[in-house]
Protein backbone atom coordinates (compact mmCIF):
# COMPACT_ATOMS: atom_id res chain seq x y z
CA UNK A 1 0.00 0.00 0.00
CA UNK A 2 1.45 3.44 -1.12
CA UNK A 3 1.76 6.42 0.88
CA UNK A 4 -1.27 8.32 -0.91
CA UNK A 5 -3.54 5.29 -0.86
CA UNK A 6 -2.74 5.20 3.31
CA UNK A 7 -3.45 8.73 3.56
CA UNK A 8 -6.59 8.54 0.81
CA UNK A 9 -7.94 6.00 3.97
CA UNK A 10 -6.94 8.02 6.85
CA UNK A 11 -8.94 10.63 5.61
CA UNK A 12 -11.84 8.42 4.95
CA UNK A 13 -12.08 6.86 8.29
CA UNK A 14 -11.53 10.48 9.59
CA UNK A 15 -14.05 11.37 7.61
CA UNK A 16 -16.49 8.61 8.51
CA UNK A 17 -15.61 9.07 12.32
CA UNK A 18 -16.80 13.22 12.31
CA UNK A 19 -20.07 12.34 10.34
CA UNK A 20 -20.94 9.77 13.30
CA UNK A 21 -20.18 12.33 15.72
CA UNK A 22 -21.99 14.88 13.77
CA UNK A 23 -24.72 12.73 13.84
CA UNK A 24 -25.39 11.79 17.34
CA UNK A 25 -24.65 15.65 18.52
CA UNK A 26 -28.14 15.91 16.65
CA UNK A 27 -29.93 13.51 17.70
CA UNK A 28 -31.10 15.31 21.20
CA UNK A 29 -31.91 18.87 18.67
CA UNK A 30 -34.16 16.76 16.38
CA UNK A 31 -36.22 14.57 19.14
CA UNK A 32 -36.90 18.43 20.66
CA UNK A 33 -37.84 19.28 17.23
CA UNK A 34 -40.17 16.21 16.49
CA UNK A 35 -41.64 16.69 20.15
CA UNK A 36 -42.56 20.27 19.28
CA UNK A 37 -44.62 19.18 16.49
CA UNK A 38 -46.00 16.20 18.16
CA UNK A 39 -49.92 16.34 19.45
CA UNK A 40 -50.67 16.29 23.50
CA UNK A 41 -52.45 13.26 23.17
CA UNK A 42 -49.84 11.33 21.16
CA UNK A 43 -47.01 12.57 24.30
CA UNK A 44 -49.31 11.05 26.70
CA UNK A 45 -49.74 8.04 25.45
CA UNK A 46 -46.12 7.37 24.22
CA UNK A 47 -44.50 8.82 27.38
CA UNK A 48 -42.38 10.98 25.10
CA UNK A 49 -40.75 7.68 23.36
CA UNK A 50 -40.93 8.18 19.71
CA UNK A 51 -39.02 9.20 16.71
CA UNK A 52 -42.16 10.66 14.49
CA UNK A 53 -45.42 12.05 15.88
CA UNK A 54 -48.13 9.88 14.01
CA UNK A 55 -50.16 13.04 13.64
CA UNK A 56 -48.28 16.94 13.10
CA UNK A 57 -49.64 19.52 14.65
CA UNK A 58 -48.74 23.19 15.18
CA UNK A 59 -50.51 23.59 18.09
CA UNK A 60 -47.71 24.50 20.81
CA UNK A 61 -46.69 26.90 17.91
CA UNK A 62 -49.68 28.70 17.41
CA UNK A 63 -49.97 29.05 21.33
CA UNK A 64 -46.74 30.65 22.30
CA UNK A 65 -46.82 33.13 19.20
CA UNK A 66 -50.25 34.26 20.52
CA UNK A 67 -48.88 34.51 24.11
CA UNK A 68 -48.25 37.82 25.36
CA UNK A 69 -45.04 37.02 27.41
CA UNK A 70 -43.77 35.03 24.32
CA UNK A 71 -44.17 37.57 22.61
CA UNK A 72 -42.66 40.47 24.43
CA UNK A 73 -39.49 38.35 25.33
CA UNK A 74 -39.32 37.66 22.00
CA UNK A 75 -39.51 41.61 20.92
CA UNK A 76 -36.94 42.06 23.73
CA UNK A 77 -34.29 39.74 22.32
CA UNK A 78 -34.48 41.08 18.48
CA UNK A 79 -33.82 44.16 20.26
CA UNK A 80 -31.05 43.52 22.00
CA UNK A 81 -29.37 41.24 18.69
CA UNK A 82 -30.42 43.77 16.71
CA UNK A 83 -29.38 46.95 18.47
CA UNK A 84 -26.92 45.98 20.60
CA UNK A 85 -25.21 44.62 17.19
CA UNK A 86 -25.21 47.26 15.15
CA UNK A 87 -24.42 49.97 18.16
CA UNK A 88 -21.06 47.06 19.36
CA UNK A 89 -20.42 47.17 15.92
CA UNK A 90 -19.92 50.99 15.70
CA UNK A 91 -18.16 51.26 18.81
CA UNK A 92 -15.32 48.02 18.42
CA UNK A 93 -14.69 49.09 14.65
CA UNK A 94 -14.31 52.96 15.71
CA UNK A 95 -12.06 52.30 18.50
CA UNK A 96 -10.31 49.45 16.77
CA UNK A 97 -9.47 52.11 13.55
CA UNK A 98 -8.43 54.96 16.01
CA UNK A 99 -5.85 52.48 17.67
CA UNK A 100 -4.43 50.98 14.61
CA UNK A 101 -3.53 54.71 13.59
CA UNK A 102 -0.06 55.64 15.22
CA UNK A 103 -1.06 59.35 15.09
CA UNK A 104 -3.31 59.00 17.66
CA UNK A 105 -2.21 60.86 20.56
CA UNK A 106 -2.43 58.28 24.24
CA UNK A 107 -2.70 55.89 21.86
CA UNK A 108 -0.51 53.53 23.88
CA UNK A 109 -2.07 54.39 26.93
CA UNK A 110 -5.58 53.26 25.61
CA UNK A 111 -3.70 50.07 24.06
CA UNK A 112 -3.00 49.05 27.72
CA UNK A 113 -6.36 50.35 28.91
CA UNK A 114 -7.42 47.56 26.74
CA UNK A 115 -5.27 45.09 27.79
CA UNK A 116 -5.85 45.06 31.36
CA UNK A 117 -9.54 44.50 30.50
CA UNK A 118 -8.49 41.59 28.82
CA UNK A 119 -6.13 40.13 31.38
CA UNK A 120 -8.37 41.61 34.38
CA UNK A 121 -12.07 40.17 35.04
CA UNK A 122 -13.74 42.60 37.51
CA UNK A 123 -16.26 40.04 38.33
CA UNK A 124 -19.52 40.59 39.22
CA UNK A 125 -20.37 43.24 41.74
CA UNK A 126 -18.14 45.94 40.11
CA UNK A 127 -20.27 45.48 36.84
CA UNK A 128 -23.49 45.78 39.03
CA UNK A 129 -22.76 48.68 40.99
CA UNK A 130 -21.65 50.64 37.80
CA UNK A 131 -25.33 49.59 36.21
CA UNK A 132 -26.52 50.97 39.35
CA UNK A 133 -25.10 54.14 39.90
CA UNK A 134 -25.91 54.72 35.91
CA UNK A 135 -29.34 54.21 36.66
CA UNK A 136 -30.17 51.38 34.53
CA UNK A 137 -31.12 48.97 36.44
CA UNK A 138 -34.43 47.00 35.65
CA UNK A 139 -33.74 48.93 31.78
CA UNK A 140 -33.41 47.24 28.33
CA UNK A 141 -30.17 49.27 28.26
CA UNK A 142 -28.50 47.44 31.26
CA UNK A 143 -27.76 44.55 28.85
CA UNK A 144 -26.47 46.63 26.07
CA UNK A 145 -23.80 49.37 27.27
CA UNK A 146 -22.41 47.58 29.06
CA UNK A 147 -21.48 45.02 26.54
CA UNK A 148 -21.13 47.58 23.78
CA UNK A 149 -17.53 46.12 22.74
CA UNK A 150 -14.53 43.57 24.34
CA UNK A 151 -10.60 44.42 24.36
CA UNK A 152 -10.53 41.24 22.61
CA UNK A 153 -12.62 41.89 19.67
CA UNK A 154 -10.60 45.25 19.31
CA UNK A 155 -7.58 43.89 19.36
CA UNK A 156 -8.77 41.37 16.63
CA UNK A 157 -10.46 44.24 14.50
CA UNK A 158 -7.14 46.03 15.22
CA UNK A 159 -4.82 43.79 13.71
CA UNK A 160 -6.90 43.63 10.84
CA UNK A 161 -6.69 47.72 10.08
CA UNK A 162 -3.15 47.09 10.65
CA UNK A 163 -3.06 45.16 7.86
CA UNK A 164 -4.75 48.19 5.26
CA UNK A 165 -2.20 49.84 3.67
CA UNK A 166 -1.59 53.73 4.35
CA UNK A 167 -1.06 54.68 0.96
CA UNK A 168 -5.23 53.77 0.67
CA UNK A 169 -5.43 56.69 3.52
CA UNK A 170 -3.02 58.65 1.52
CA UNK A 171 -4.81 58.39 -1.71
CA UNK A 172 -7.82 59.26 -0.69
CA UNK A 173 -6.76 62.58 1.39
CA UNK A 174 -4.96 63.75 -2.28
CA UNK A 175 -8.71 63.22 -3.83
CA UNK A 176 -9.81 65.76 -1.20
CA UNK A 177 -11.20 62.91 1.39
CA UNK A 178 -11.28 64.10 5.05
CA UNK A 179 -10.85 61.70 8.24
CA UNK A 180 -15.01 60.72 7.44
CA UNK A 181 -15.07 60.58 3.56
CA UNK A 182 -12.21 58.12 4.53
CA UNK A 183 -13.93 55.85 7.15
CA UNK A 184 -17.19 55.92 5.15
CA UNK A 185 -15.97 55.23 1.28
CA UNK A 186 -12.55 53.45 2.45
CA UNK A 187 -12.34 51.68 5.35
CA UNK A 188 -15.81 50.15 6.06
CA UNK A 189 -16.39 48.76 2.47
CA UNK A 190 -12.93 46.88 3.06
CA UNK A 191 -14.15 45.91 6.68
CA UNK A 192 -17.41 44.10 5.63
CA UNK A 193 -15.93 40.47 6.22
CA UNK A 194 -14.65 40.91 9.61
CA UNK A 195 -17.78 43.10 10.31
CA UNK A 196 -19.89 40.09 9.47
CA UNK A 197 -18.10 37.61 11.40
CA UNK A 198 -17.91 40.10 14.65
CA UNK A 199 -21.65 41.06 14.09
CA UNK A 200 -22.75 37.42 14.24
CA UNK A 201 -20.78 36.82 17.43
CA UNK A 202 -22.39 39.78 18.86
CA UNK A 203 -26.08 39.11 18.07
CA UNK A 204 -25.31 35.31 19.19
CA UNK A 205 -24.31 36.87 22.52
CA UNK A 206 -27.07 39.54 23.04
CA UNK A 207 -29.68 37.15 21.51
CA UNK A 208 -28.03 34.45 24.22
CA UNK A 209 -27.88 36.98 27.00
CA UNK A 210 -29.29 35.22 30.27
CA UNK A 211 -26.88 35.89 33.59
CA UNK A 212 -27.31 39.72 33.22
CA UNK A 213 -30.51 39.97 32.43
CA UNK A 214 -31.20 38.04 35.83
CA UNK A 215 -28.98 40.31 37.67
CA UNK A 216 -30.65 43.52 36.23
CA UNK A 217 -33.94 43.07 34.90
CA UNK A 218 -36.70 42.64 37.79
CA UNK A 219 -40.00 43.09 35.63
CA UNK A 220 -41.39 39.92 33.90
CA UNK A 221 -42.19 42.64 30.78
CA UNK A 222 -38.74 43.05 30.26
CA UNK A 223 -36.95 39.37 30.26
CA UNK A 224 -35.34 38.57 27.44
CA UNK A 225 -36.17 35.14 25.68
CA UNK A 226 -33.76 33.01 27.24
CA UNK A 227 -34.59 33.63 30.82
CA UNK A 228 -38.55 33.17 30.07
CA UNK A 229 -37.21 30.05 28.50
CA UNK A 230 -35.39 29.15 31.39
CA UNK A 231 -38.24 29.67 33.85
CA UNK A 232 -40.54 27.57 31.68
CA UNK A 233 -37.89 24.73 31.38
CA UNK A 234 -37.30 24.26 35.05
CA UNK A 235 -39.69 26.44 37.50
CA UNK A 236 -42.68 24.81 36.35
CA UNK A 237 -45.05 25.81 39.20
CA UNK A 238 -44.89 29.46 37.69
CA UNK A 239 -44.23 30.57 33.90
CA UNK A 240 -43.97 27.29 32.43
CA UNK A 241 -46.53 25.60 34.65
CA UNK A 242 -49.16 28.70 33.53
CA UNK A 243 -48.18 28.85 29.98
CA UNK A 244 -48.27 24.94 29.85
CA UNK A 245 -52.00 24.72 31.22
CA UNK A 246 -53.38 27.53 29.35
CA UNK A 247 -52.42 26.36 25.51
CA UNK A 248 -55.43 23.77 24.41
CA UNK A 249 -58.66 22.07 25.36
CA UNK A 250 -56.56 18.88 27.21
CA UNK A 251 -57.31 18.81 30.88
CA UNK A 252 -54.02 16.88 31.17
CA UNK A 253 -51.76 18.80 28.63
CA UNK A 254 -48.00 17.86 29.25
CA UNK A 255 -45.46 20.83 29.58
CA UNK A 256 -42.93 19.04 27.34
CA UNK A 257 -44.47 19.65 24.06
CA UNK A 258 -45.10 23.10 25.14
CA UNK A 259 -41.44 23.40 26.16
CA UNK A 260 -39.49 21.89 23.29
CA UNK A 261 -41.35 24.46 20.96
CA UNK A 262 -40.08 26.95 23.05
CA UNK A 263 -36.72 26.12 22.57
CA UNK A 264 -37.01 25.59 18.85
CA UNK A 265 -37.92 29.09 18.54
CA UNK A 266 -35.30 30.59 20.49
CA UNK A 267 -33.14 28.68 18.55
CA UNK A 268 -33.91 28.50 14.96
CA UNK A 269 -33.84 32.33 14.45
CA UNK A 270 -29.89 33.12 15.43
CA UNK A 271 -29.58 29.95 13.33
CA UNK A 272 -30.79 31.54 10.58
CA UNK A 273 -28.28 34.14 10.55
CA UNK A 274 -25.54 31.97 9.44
CA UNK A 275 -26.19 31.44 6.26
CA UNK A 276 -26.88 34.75 5.17
CA UNK A 277 -22.81 35.62 6.47
CA UNK A 278 -20.87 32.42 5.60
CA UNK A 279 -20.13 33.81 2.36
CA UNK A 280 -18.55 36.91 4.15
CA UNK A 281 -16.51 35.04 6.20
CA UNK A 282 -14.92 33.26 3.17
CA UNK A 283 -13.71 36.36 1.37
CA UNK A 284 -9.94 37.90 1.10
CA UNK A 285 -10.16 40.89 3.90
CA UNK A 286 -7.89 42.54 0.97
CA UNK A 287 -9.17 41.53 -1.84
CA UNK A 288 -9.49 43.97 -4.69
CA UNK A 289 -7.89 47.19 -1.97
CA UNK A 290 -4.50 47.13 -3.41
CA UNK A 291 -3.29 46.47 -6.95
CA UNK A 292 0.45 45.54 -7.89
Amino acid sequence: MTRNTRASTFDYLITIVLIFIGLITLLPFLYILLVSFATPSEYIQKGGAFVFPSEWTLVNYEYLLSTGAFIRAGGNSAFLAIVGTLLSLAVTSSFAYSLSRRRLRGRKILLLLVLISILFNPGIIPPYLVVKSLGLINSIWSLIIPALTSGWYIFLMKSFYDSIPVSLEEAASIDGCNDMGIWVKIILPLSLPSLAAFGLFYAVSYWNVFFHAILYINDFDKWPLQVLLQNMLIDSSTSGGELASQIASEQEMPKETLKMAAVVVATVPIILVYPFLQKHFAKGVMVGSVKE
